[in-house]
């Protein structure tokens, strides 16, 4: 029977050692310090076995996030799957500029379209208590972890289920924030650092155009009867495609068009307001 101490350098030899050391102590229920300390000790069957097939799919290149069933963001653990994008560092972008926003509002209603995981919903109800916020999607697994996920952080949240804007009636905004499909097909970052085990359907848009602006096109053109005057949209997008997307807010009306950078000066985030409602 393997020890602890065994275990861990075994698994460093094969994946990152840190990552090696996190699977652990998920498994054993255990600290670092217990890693060092108790380093005798030894694992039961239930967790050799465990741990070796959390390992063999790590080394698979499956992403650590999903083997925890968890990942940090803005502070905050969420519970993650297969069935949601891993919270990335580049939408605190999105999260920041949209409280900066709905903060000058006495009583603000927002909607997150396409939630995922409810990670900016959930930011945005915490930190604007007395927001009323909506979050949509068309994925019913998605939005139970994002229903888990308010539960875990005690935040209001109304979820609905459906494609973009169809299941919103007539409903206004005062904000709309949204981090969409918007890979296109066929970019080989898809292949790369664990996306082929995310949600493709959440990374790009191959099904509905592939050009990794067709669900941000549906976004742009959609906003203006789901706001309210002077209601903001901002969306997250590529790396490359910020002077495409101000382009097509400015086609639809918008004005105040600006766009925002992530920590390493990459424009991530753009959007604007309308001064007249449709």
């Amino acid at each position: 029977m393997a020890t602890l101490g065994a275990a861990w350098h075994d698994a460093g030899r094969r994946i990152d050692r840190l990552d090696a050391r996190l699977l652990l102590e998920h498994v054993c229920g255990c600290t670092q310090t217990d890693l060092i300390a108790h380093s005798e000790r030894e694992l039961t069957t239930d967790q050799t076995t465990r741990f070796a097939a959390l390992l063999a799919r790590r080394e698979a290149g499956e992403p650590l996030a999903y083997l925890l069933g968890s990942a940090f963001f803005c502070g905050l653990e969420f519970a993650v799957s297969p069935a949601v994008l891993i919270p990335r560092p580049e939408t605190e972008v999105l999260v920041k500029q949209a409280e900066a926003q709905v903060r000058k509002l006495a009583a603000p209603r927002i909607v997150d379209m396409g939630t995922g995981s409810g990670i900016v919903a959930i930011l945005l109800a915490g930190r604007c208590p007395a927001a009323d916020v909506t979050a949509v999607d068309m994925s019913s697994a998605a939005l139970e972890m994002a229903r888990h996920n308010a539960e875990r952080h005690s935040v209001s949240v109304r979820f609905v289920e459906g494609d973009w804007y169809s299941p919103l009636g007539d409903e206004r905004f005062d904000l709309i924030v949204s981090n969409p499909p918007y890979v296109a097909a066929g970019d080989p970052h898809l292949q790369q650092n664990g996306l082929p085990f995310e949600p493709q359907m959440a990374l790009t848009d191959a099904v509905v155009g592939g050009s990794g602006l067709t669900c941000i096109r549906t976004l742009i053109e959609g906003a203006g009867s789901h706001l309210s005057p002077a209601g903001w949209l901002m969306i997250e997008h590529g790396y490359d495609q910020a002077v495409q997307v101000r382009e097509l807010l400015r086609a639809n009306g918008f004005v105040g068009v600006d766009s925002w950078r992530d920590e390493a000066g990459i424009e991530r985030v753009s959007g604007g307001f309308v001064d007249s409602v449709r």
